[in-house]
């Protein structure tokens, strides 16, 4: 069984650069979560309430649709699962990933990247989408954030 695998959806690059950084320093596998209908500058606009994100973010139940199949998860221990903070949670895309993959004993850790803003109960909705993993408390990084600082985060957070 492979140890890591991080998983990430980036909206800007930001979580893309700390993903990568983070499966280097643990050297896990990474795969990229790609919405089937890519996010424009207008999507992402937080202020517009008719933006496609603030729509999204304000229905629980949305899933926006997947672009790739999702990896197949079961031959990893530990999945770490990486994104931007949106309206202090993860993004609904992130729901459709843990909804879609089949999580039985595996342990999954998200972490995120934001200016300022915390993850608020992201562990928690996680742990609900995902009943059969156990979900650990995330974790918000900024861009700039080390290789050496993920490597010692990702060993405190197992």
């Amino acid at each position: 069984m492979k140890k890591f695998l991080v998983v990430y959806f980036s909206a800007s690059g930001t979580t893309a650069q700390v993903a990568k950084r983070l499966a280097t320093a643990i050297q896990a596998d990474l795969y990229e979560i790609v919405p089937q209908q890519p996010y424009t500058k207008a999507d992402l606009n937080w202020t517009d309430r008719t933006s496609r994100s603030s729509v999204e973010m304000r229905d629980p139940n949305c899933r926006p649709a997947l672009k790739n199949p999702v990896p197949e998860v079961t031959g990893y221990q530990v999945i770490f699962v990486g994104f931007p903070v949106w309206w202090y949670r993860e993004p609904s895309l992130i729901d459709t990933f843990i909804e879609t993959c089949f999580f039985e004993g595996q342990t999954i850790v998200p972490f995120a990247t934001s200016g300022g803003s915390g993850i608020g109960e992201t562990s928690a909705r996680l742990q609900k989408l995902a009943p059969q993993a156990v979900v650990k408390t995330g974790q918000r990084f900024a861009a700039n954030v080390t290789e050496q600082e993920l490597a010692q985060w990702a060993k405190s957070a197992l």
